[in-house]
């Protein structure tokens, strides 16, 4: 697909003097053709001809080539109302796979990103608050995103940015100071949680001494205070939630490289702010230190408060500036919810100001809610919120319930597949239910296509695959499905592309999903092991196997032994 896009490109640009992408699709069944592009119908409106006449034009100049390495298509065809159809010699088809088999990673190599330092910033809990899904959710599009850049050929810094200081951390410890617990548990503090921020929206008095509190834990975390009975609950507290963090990152398969705690950043975004008042990029609005977002359509938000204390908006300040002084970033990705798409905004036109390379090498994804099916709205104010944890346990007590299975790396498929197989931005309904099918678009799906493509090669007598090519390429006469796989396997290195290019995953999964689908119908209908073709058809198995593998991987995804 690659060499005819190119080709396509090359011709475009000496016809007609443009620079265009035509794109490359499947052709359709009805006009016996591998690929086909709509190029013509997409340049029409631009030279002002029909899309027959630049249809035939193209094909014309096309046929006279011979097939090679940067044309690989035997004839060209036109179909109404202005496709390009082409059909691609069994040598290359052959050749490719080959070449697949003989070093796979050789073979999709990118260096798009080749010595390039990204960081990907996500998850972002708080300290004395528990993981929610929409920490699971971002953890696992993250490092999806991270693996594609890796990929890529980038050096990749996982970053987890988590406020340690504030209000939220008043909240719980309002209400963990009114109990005794013999052993402080990460369930004791969400449960304080809730119930500070109770009492903070209920009752005066309590919000007073909260608000108090807020600037004794601010001054304990900056000054390391540790001799009082607050300082020593916060900082046991803290500690505590940043271990539990730990585990449940391990236990999903997700590390990260760096931890950047509030309290580490908020005081270079309060020495920043304070600087660029001087230089007219905030001002004062009585006590408060703002930036004025309605001079450039956005609204207007508070870094600094009337009590001197560097609000979450200062603290991003401070948090991008430390980012480029620890990895001299060449892009940073920050994923979050999308209801910090407006905060952002304000936050990145305040930076732009003063650091405009920072925004300008800085990308912000957003995501929707999580919901289980019911669209019940939760809330972790109110306590009523669906945790991480619950997620992995209800799809571990589905796997458990309709196949006996209770095998962690296919329930934790299950729960990742299910949510990259969405493109990120919009609101996704989890059914857990649905995550674990066998037999539908499902993480347990796919494993269970891997595995049966391992126990093929398993009982395959061809053992030294990479030494057979002079008798493979004697194979010319493909069965349908065998020319679907081999075509599909070949569409995956310009998907991984595309993955990249967008920091999609969702690409990878559904790619996987189809290519999976053609694996199934070349099993029912191509017998391997002990058939006069087994030694090309155990070629496309390993070509299949790898391309799953390593696109499960890309999704943080291990292929068990046993299904």
């Amino acid at each position: 697909m690659q060499e005819i896009q190119k080709r396509l490109k090359a011709l475009i640009k000496k016809l007609y003097d443009l620079d265009f992408e035509a794109d490359i699709t499947p052709a359709p069944a009805n006009v016996n053709a591998d690929y086909s592009s709509n190029a013509p119908l997409k340049l029409a409106g631009t030279l002002h001809k029909s899309p027959i006449e630049i249809a035939e034009e193209i094909k014309n100049q096309l046929n006279i080539l011979t097939p090679s390495s940067d044309c690989p298509f035997l004839d060209v065809s036109v179909s109404r109302p202005g496709f390009l159809n082409f059909v691609l010699p069994s040598d290359y088809l052959l050749n490719s796979i080959d070449s697949l088999n003989h070093d796979f990673l050789k073979s999709i190599k990118s260096t798009q990103y080749k010595d390039k330092v990204v960081i990907c910033e996500f998850s972002d809990p708080n300290p004395f608050k528990v993981l929610h899904v929409g920490h699971l959710y971002t953890s696992i599009v993250g490092d999806s995103i991270g693996k594609l850049f890796e990929y890529a050929g980038a050096k990749v810094v996982r970053a987890n940015y988590g406020g340690d200081v504030g209000l939220h951390v008043a909240k719980t410890m309002y209400a963990l100071q009114k109990k005794k617990f013999e052993n402080l548990k990460i369930d004791d503090i969400a449960k304080c949680y809730v119930e500070g921020t109770a009492d903070y929206e209920d009752d005066e008095s309590a919000k007073q001494e909260i608000t108090k509190l807020n600037k004794e834990i601010y001054k304990i975390n900056t000054e390391k205070l540790h001799d009082s009975p607050v300082a020593e609950l916060y900082w046991r507290g803290r500690e505590l939630s940043y271990d539990y963090f730990e585990q449940f990152y391990n236990s999903i398969g997700v590390k990260f490289d760096k931890y950047y705690p509030e309290s580490t950043v908020a005081g270079l975004g309060l020495k920043t702010v304070k600087e660029q008042l001087k230089n007219g990029v905030y001002e004062m609005s009585g006590a408060a230190v703002i930036f004025n977002g309605e001079k450039y359509g956005l609204h207007t938000r508070v870094f600094i408060n009337g009590e001197g204390i560097p609000t979450y908006e200062a603290k991003d300040v401070g948090l991008v500036q430390t980012k480029w002084n620890d990895y001299h970033f060449d892009k940073s990705i920050i994923i979050t919810g999308s209801e910090q798409l407006e905060y952002m905004k304000v936050v990145y036109k305040s930076i732009e100001q003063f650091a405009p390379e920072l925004v300008a090498r800085t990308t912000h994804l957003t995501h929707g809610l999580v919901k289980l099916p019911g669209n019940v709205k939760m809330s972790s104010r109110k306590g009523n919120f669906l945790k991480a944890v619950d997620v992995i346990n209800l799809v571990k007590n589905e796997l458990k319930n309709e196949y006996n299975s209770t095998d962690d790396k296919v329930s934790l498929a299950a729960v990742k597949y299910a949510f990259l197989k969405y493109k990120m931005g919009g609101n996704i309904v989890f059914d857990p239910k649905e995550s674990v099918k066998m037999t539908g678009n499902s993480g347990p799906y796919l494993l269970y296509s891997a595995v049966r493509a391992k126990k093929i090669l398993d009982k395959s007598s061809v053992k030294d695959q990479d030494n057979q090519s002079n008798l493979v390429s004697q194979e010319s006469n493909f069965e349908p499905s065998e020319k679907a796989l081999m075509k599909k396997i070949l569409e995956y290195k310009p998907v991984l592309d595309g993955a990249v290019e967008e920091m999609a995953p969702h690409k990878i999964a559904n790619y996987l999903y189809e290519l999976a689908q053609e694996f199934s119908r070349f099993y029912e209908n191509c017998a391997v092991i002990g058939d006069k073709k087994e030694m090309f058809r155990i070629k496309l198995v390993k070509a299949y196997l790898d391309t799953i593998a390593h696109g499960l991987n890309l999704l943080g995804i291990a292929i068990p032994s046993e299904m």
